[in-house]
């Protein structure tokens, strides 16, 4: 069964169709890359698979349910935008994410929390941008989800740390789910994708393994994202 499935999918936001009859099949086990140029609709898609949004038209299966309370045990999400309540500290955000996720694993996020050296007892509030944010991918990644899905998960950081949040993508999920990384960093997180959506416009130009890319068009992801995209 597919973990993710979009059939006719539509949104509008009154005069501005966000997504326009979205078809898109995403199988457990593949680490799938959502690219488009800025308001193409790629954080759309990821709330509504979320249930944040409702579909103007066309339906939402997460793992043959339609977005509900069943399905928040399915999907761990990483929105773009900072959510973490500025008073809390990273401790007792474990304990939140522990109260609310029952898949949540507590030493593997301590064990994260300590490859970056973050204490558990530092505030939000005291934190850099950079440092909040890996702290909300570490409690994200630390659930045993089936659907995984990352709105710009490494837009926020140095490079240098780049790789080591990418490697703890692909070392801390579940190898029977499957994760989603919305982001314009092609470059960046090419290497640990195993097929690309490409999305403009709200509609979905492109679905492949990023295998057949490099073999039938005989250039990079990142450079036929270029050539597809070109102004």
């Amino acid at each position: 069964m597919a973990i993710l499935e979009c059939k006719g999918l539509s949104k509008r936001f009154g005069s501005v169709q966000a997504l326009d009859n979205v078809n898109l099949t995403i199988e457990p086990g593949r680490v799938v890359g959502l690219l488009g140029p800025n308001g193409s609709g790629k954080t759309t898609l990821l709330k509504l698979c979320n249930g944040l949004l409702t579909p103007s038209a066309g339906e939402i299966l997460i793992a043959g349910a339609k977005p509900g309370p069943e399905t928040k045990a399915v999907v761990s999400y990483l929105p773009d935008k900072p959510y973490l309540a500025d008073w809390m500290n990273v401790g007792q955000l474990m304990d939140f994410f522990a109260d609310f996720y029952g898949d949540f694993d507590r030493e593997r996020a301590l064990d994260m929390l300590a490859h970056l050296n973050i204490n558990e007892q530092q505030s939000i509030k005291q934190m850099s941008k950079g440092t909040r944010e890996k702290v909300q991918l570490i409690l994200v990644m630390s659930r045993k989800a089936g659907l995984y899905l990352l709105d710009e998960p490494i837009g926020g950081v140095d490079p240098a740390t780049r790789d080591y949040i990418l490697d703890t993508i692909i070392r801390n999920y579940n190898p029977a789910a499957a994760v989603v990384i919305s982001t314009h960093l092609i470059a960046d997180v090419e290497q640990v994708l195993d097929e690309v959506v490409f999305i403009r416009n709200g509609q979905i130009m492109l679905q492949s393994p990023v295998d057949a890319i490099r073999e039938d068009k005989g250039m990079s992801v990142d450079q036929y994202f270029r050539e597809v995209f070109k102004c």
